[in-house]
């Protein structure tokens, strides 16, 4: 067997990038290690409009659960404040999809533009001749076989054996790995067109819990935790205990919340996705960062190989131009989540008595540094995270 590209993995990353380079002609096959895309749903399931502009694809009522208009925060005591449509730094208008439609869509989509998929198939080495990576060694049911390809895209997630194969370095710190669980729950009474998002250490240590409205009384409630004391199940299950509502669905695992990997690229080979750390590392939000660098990496490889250079040289540009795009975000957010990390309860608490019924938009700095003169370090919060159009 050869192609062009070989894409490891079928989920987001690896479906937008055999996407594309499907539609710049390329020979693309995408393996994916499980018997059916899109199952299990490892997300919040959040994204923005901007998403589908990069996908070159119209949003569909088949996977779209809600619109969303801005997000809701809680501070531990109770009280909150809304932010409304982009007015706050890392956040977006959007929509919560049902990622188990629209990821089989994507997937679906990449091979009506020519990309071949094999699933229930586990990629078990890479083939490198004299230092490049040139296919890979796959498995599928009891059968090993080779298969040749000039680019192997690595979209296989945070474990990454792909990029570890191949001589990268994507081993995460403990400490900067979140602790994740999520229930889809029936009967969540929340407005239906605004994230919440709660803070406080009894809540969510470390990290912060999200309900996303998926319509119809239905909802993701999930949390994150980074160094607690237990895990991030014990804190959900004590949760929802005060939520009249039912749990249809769970999913635990990990977010990893360092920035990106040192580099994403060898000869003959691209790494994107979490397999990249391509996640907002400070709200672990990652699907129009996936698909950004899906769409680079496929753009790339028909580029590379058009060009007969699929060395590390030139697959540079792909790390260059996501870095250009992203990148700066990614650094931008790490050092927020250091600061949101260095806060207390008290602090959400002064947070939300000072924005809570107020239009961020009309806030004033004279008013922010009269009420938060004994808080210095809220200041430049609200300076630089939310977005006050003076």
């Amino acid at each position: 067997m050869k192609y062009d590209v070989v894409v490891v993995g079928g989920r987001l990353a690896g479906s937008t990038s055999s996407l594309f380079a499907s539609k710049g002609g390329l020979d693309v096959l995408m393996i994916e290690k499980r018997q059916e895309i899109g199952t299990p749903v490892q997300c919040a399931e959040a994204t923005t409009k901007d998403t589908f502009n990069i996908l070159e694809m119209d949003p569909s009522k088949k996977y779209i659960c809600a619109d969303i208009d801005g997000v809701d925060f809680y501070a531990p005591n109770g009280k909150h404040f809304r932010i409304r449509g982009n007015n706050m730094y890392g956040f977006r208008e959007g929509y919560v999809l049902e990622r188990k439609i629209f990821d089989k869509h994507l997937a679906i989509e990449s091979a009506r533009c020519g990309t071949d998929i094999m699933v229930k198939t586990t990629v078990k080495d890479l083939i490198i001749k004299n230092g490049k990576v040139c296919g890979v060694v796959a498995k599928h049911l009891d059968k090993t076989f080779d298969i040749k390809a000039d680019i192997v895209i690595a979209a296989d997630g945070i474990e990454s054996n792909i990029a570890r194969m191949a001589g990268l370095k994507t081993f995460n710190q403990i400490g900067d790995m979140a602790s994740c669980a999520q229930y889809e729950m029936v009967g969540v009474k929340m407005d239906p067109n605004y994230l919440q998002i709660h803070h406080g250490q009894n809540i969510a240590p470390g990290g912060y819990l999200w309900m996303f409205p998926k319509g119809n009384g239905v909802a993701n409630v999930g949390l994150g935790v980074l160094n607690a004391k237990e895990t991030a199940y014990y804190y959900l299950t004590k949760f929802i205990e005060k939520l009249d509502a039912t749990p249809v669905e769970l999913n635990i695992g990990g977010v990893p919340l360092s920035g990106p990997i040192e580099k994403t690229f060898s000869s003959g080979l691209m790494v994107v996705g979490d397999a990249a750390g391509q996640v907002d590392p400070m709200n672990g939000a990652g699907i129009q960062n996936t698909v950004t660098c899906g769409r680079i990496a496929g753009e790339i490889a028909v580029e590379s190989i058009e060009s007969e250079d699929t060395s590390s040289n030139y697959l540079k540009k792909y790390e260059d131009l996501w870095r250009l795009t992203i990148g700066n975000s990614l650094e931008t957010s790490l050092k927020y989540q250091k600061i949101f990390q260095n806060l207390n309860d008290d602090d959400f608490n002064v947070l939300a008595e000072f924005l809570e019924n107020k239009n961020i938009e009309s806030i004033s700095k004279l008013s922010i540094l009269k009420f938060l003169k004994d808080y210095p370090h809220l200041i430049t919060l609200l300076f630089n995270v939310f977005i006050l159009k003076q």
